[in-house]
């Protein structure tokens, strides 16, 4: 016979029951709660029911705010529909319009630059000049490099064989980028013909940073005005192979991204009227705006070229000329002495020690050289043309250039050209410090003295004569400042005849 305990135990009342199932589900709901708020705290998603534009039935889109690391603020919406499998995503920024535009540039040079992650928004343009490739603003996207060249040959590829009948050049020029995006992607015609032809899911291609095959490198450039556009970077921003640069935007970049008025434009200050341009030069006769009009160097059209003289405090007059044409978008800025050739050269040196110091005023003339002996930079005088900016604009310049010219052939350098942007870089993020040596031996370069008129104790200053060489490099030896007012053959035909006699 049974023990009653056991029998109580095997059966319980009623009570017991709804007892138990009471503090059971008290304990569920607590601890669902408590994940849930794990769940916010990780990265709140929002999903909401939306319209498949493929199939028209009803899918589910998901909205995301998160933090880029080094980037700022944005908002990831990604839709998925369950009936045909169609994806897409897009992004958008959290944050304001910055004052001004961003130019990303990143060397892809091996198949592992393809997994950057790329946040290209709406206003952004994407630039590949290998491939004379432009891809005008479009919707905001976070993918990466080779997801960026996969949408790429999927839009150019669906109106393919409509353009082979109808516009057969234009059919050539589209088919030649999707060769060459294939080859960088390691996609071959003959597997896109099965996945048309199999039935079912199509299984998803291997990523082309894992193909083990060469790839030809290429430039890829996101110019975005708005400046909320991203390319990663590799471990930090001192990355050889990735450069940002910014720059001030035009009124019409103003006017597209809403922040002016297009009606406001008859309210500008016109070129004629140069008494009435704010901030330009100081009082007196720096004020003289002079405006020559010429031809483009670009595209032939005609254009103006701007001058205006400018006196820098410790040092001379300066003629700052600038050229911009409004067919081609052409633009171009020098910078020449306004005074008198000085008696000796000049040659200046810097200690750089921190970012403070690359926030110098800088003035490079055309006659000028720059060397930095830590990295083993020499520039040549005439390198760059006259500048007139900071020490780290001046090394921005240099960088940009040389990072273009140089990345054409990396396979036979062991990796040296890398290594050397990696050290210009560091001091160009004054993560690093360095010396800068400016020789000029027409004494018109200038480095600005934080400490004026007071000397700078990082700086230092030196003068000398110049050589012969340097003089007939110049053409100074054949100048002639005085007595050149009379007729040259005159005083030949006296010298003759004073001979004979």
């Amino acid at each position: 016979m049974a023990h009653p305990e056991s029998k109580s135990e095997l059966f319980p009342t009623i009570g017991q029951v709804v007892d138990e199932t009471d503090q059971q589900q008290e304990a569920k709901e607590t601890q669902d709660k408590d994940q849930a708020d794990e769940d916010n705290e990780e990265g709140p998603v929002t999903e909401i029911e939306s319209l498949c534009m493929n199939c028209h039935e009803q899918g589910m889109t998901r909205l995301l705010l998160t933090s880029i690391p080094f980037f700022r603020e944005v908002v990831v919406m990604s839709f998925r529909c369950e009936h045909c499998g169609f994806s897409n995503n897009e992004i958008q920024s959290a944050g304001t319009i910055r004052p001004e535009g961003v130019v990303y540039t990143a060397h892809i040079l091996t198949r592992e630059d393809l997994n950057r992650q790329i946040v290209k928004s709406e206003t952004c343009t994407v630039i590949i000049p290998e491939f004379q490739l432009t891809i005008p603003p479009s919707r905001g996207q976070m993918t990466t490099v080779e997801g960026l060249l996969r949408d790429v040959a999927t839009d150019l590829s669906q109106e393919q064989p409509l353009r082979k009948i109808q516009n057969e050049v234009a059919y050539t020029k589209i088919q030649a980028i999707l060769d060459s995006i294939k080859a960088v992607l390691a996609d071959h015609d003959d597997e896109e013909e099965e996945a048309e032809d199999a039935v079912g899911p199509v299984k998803p291609k291997p990523k082309a940073a894992e193909v083990d095959l060469p790839m030809k490198p290429f430039t890829l450039k996101l110019d975005d005005p708005s400046g909320n556009s991203f390319i990663e970077f590799h471990k930090s921003m001192s990355d050889p192979k990735w450069n940002l640069r910014t720059y001030h935007r035009t009124r019409q970049q103003n006017v597209d991204l809403g922040l002016i008025s297009a009606d406001a434009e008859d309210e500008a200050p016109k070129i004629d009227d140069a008494d009435q341009l704010p901030g330009q030069g100081l009082e007196g006769e720096n004020e003289e705006l002079f405006v020559f009009p010429g031809t483009c160097s670009s595209c032939g059209h005609a254009c103006n070229t701007l001058i205006k003289k400018v006196n820098i405090p410790y040092f001379k007059d300066v003629l700052i000329m600038s050229t911009n044409c409004d067919h081609c978008g052409y633009r171009d800025n020098e910078v020449k002495s306004g005074s008198a050739i000085s008696e000796k050269g000049k040659r200046i040196t810097l200690k750089v020690e921190d970012a403070d110091d690359l926030s110098r005023d800088i003035l490079k003339s055309e006659s000028c050289g720059l060397q930095i002996p830590e990295i083993d930079l020499v520039l040549q005088a005439g390198t760059l043309g006259g500048r007139f900016t900071t020490l780290e604009g001046i090394l921005d310049q240099v960088y940009e250039e040389l990072s273009v010219k140089v990345f054409v052939d990396t396979k036979t350098d062991d990796g040296a050209v890398e290594g050397f942007l990696a050290k210009l870089k560091e001091c160009k993020n004054a993560e690093r410090q360095f010396t800068i040596i400016l020789d000029d031996p027409l004494a018109n370069s200038y480095l600005q003295n934080l400490y004026a008129p007071d000397p700078d104790p990082n700086m230092t200053i030196e003068t000398y004569e110049r050589a012969w060489e340097q003089n007939e490099e110049l053409g100074l030896n054949d100048m002639k400042v005085e007595g050149y007012e009379g007729d040259p053959n005159q005083e030949d035909k006296g010298q003759a005849v004073s001979k004979a006699s």
